[in-house]
């Protein structure tokens, strides 16, 4: 069994490709397999691919149809036999001695998986920077030199913690046994992931040393723009899902149904104009959905700042985006006459062949599957 199993999807990166590969490689470790999957790219990646595994015979190349980053990850997990996992971006860089530092760690510690630290690179001014959101110093200050569970760290420190998965290494067979995977065709995907093995694992350790380079550029697919960031209602909704199956929703759900306001607020207002009113509709149609089941929603609606109800009440009442950025917030919201309105609202739509419906119908449609 090598030591180190590699997963490096891969797709239209060619400007990237060759220092990433490079960066695994060389790695101090040599013990390790290599499984990269094609996923469909159409510039010259795959020759890359083709010419590294020529010269190493420690690279597997899987292709296939492009089907998406989640796909592409879950078949390389299924694919690999190392002991532990790392899972790579294709556009990144990780340093030459860490599979081996935090290889020897994980054995040494009897690790379901290790964290380490990563800094940011922007291309565009080609500076290197780091940010607490992948440095992590707040976790550290918490757990030290131990090892630890989730239970083991505050609330407001756990949801400080970076759910990227090249930030880390893993037990393989744990990954296996807890049924971890990325949900397929949408982006945001290690969110689900993450939490998953976070929920599960027993014994985690933080290595407070920077072993990862995450770039930034405008093409990328969790930073471009475009109409995948509707994909994020969906991963909010699958996130809680995880909390509900390990119990820990009703303690979290302040902050969960704070934070699903609020990265909606968030994709809405970093989506590229052009798809502001596609993204608006998937938005309501999903407080719509929240809306129609009456004892959920009055705990969620209860549990928001008055700035989140706020922006809730707004969005249930406007027809589209426009309506939404030029209604005003309201001095106070009753529930009660708040459901009253929105109710009346809805039920005016019901029998209208609008746009809007339109917009509902393809997002239930491409949505389906995540909902109950």
């Amino acid at each position: 069994m090598v030591k180190v199993s590699v997963v490096i999807p891969v797709y239209n990166v060619e400007k990237y490709l060759e220092d990433c590969l490079n960066s695994i490689i060389y790695q101090t470790l040599n013990d390790i397999e290599i499984i990269c999957i094609n996923d469909g790219s159409t510039d010259n990646s795959l020759k890359i691919l083709n010419n590294y595994a020529e010269n190493d015979d420690r690279i597997t190349i899987i292709s296939q149809e492009n089907q998406g980053h989640a796909v592409a990850t879950n078949i390389g997990i299924q694919k690999a036999k190392g002991e532990y996992l790392y899972l790579m971006d294709s556009d990144d860089i990780v340093k030459l001695n860490a599979l081996e530092d935090t290889y020897n760690l994980c054995k040494i510690k009897n690790l379901d998986f290790l964290i380490f630290k990563a800094l940011n690179y922007y291309e565009l001014e080609n500076e290197f920077y780091e940010s607490e959101m992948y440095s992590m110093q707040g976790l550290f200050n918490v757990v030290g030199d131990n090892i630890f569970s989730y239970k083991d760290i505050p609330d407001d420190v756990m949801f400080k913690m970076t759910v990227t998965p090249w930030s880390k290494l893993y037990n393989r067979e744990f990954v296996l046994n807890c049924g971890a995977k990325f949900p397929e065709g949408l982006i945001f995907d290690d969110n689900v992931f993450f939490w998953r093995v976070l929920f599960n694992a027993k014994r985690i350790y933080f290595y407070n040393e920077f072993l990862f380079t995450r770039r930034w550029y405008s093409s990328s697919s969790t930073t471009s723009g475009d109409q995948r960031y509707l994909d994020s209602i969906t991963i909010v909704n699958l996130i809680g899902d995880e909390f509900k199956m390990h119990g820990e929703f009703e303690h979290h759900k302040v902050r969960l149904y704070n934070e699903k306001v609020h990265m909606g607020e968030f994709r809405y207002r970093h989506i590229k104009k052009e798809f502001k009113d596609l993204y608006f509709n998937a938005w309501r149609e999903d407080l719509i959905l929240l809306f129609k089941d009456e004892e959920f929603f009055k705990d969620f609606f209860e549990n928001l700042t008055e700035e989140y109800k706020n922006l809730v009440y707004r969005i249930l009442l406007s027809k589209n985006n426009k309506d939404f950025e030029n209604m005003k917030n309201f001095n106070s919201i009753d529930l009660n006459d708040m459901k009253k309105e929105v109710k009346i609202k809805l039920d005016s739509e019901k029998d209208s062949n609008t746009k809007n419906h339109s917009i509902k119908y393809e997002f239930k449609k491409k949505f389906k599957k995540y909902f109950n």
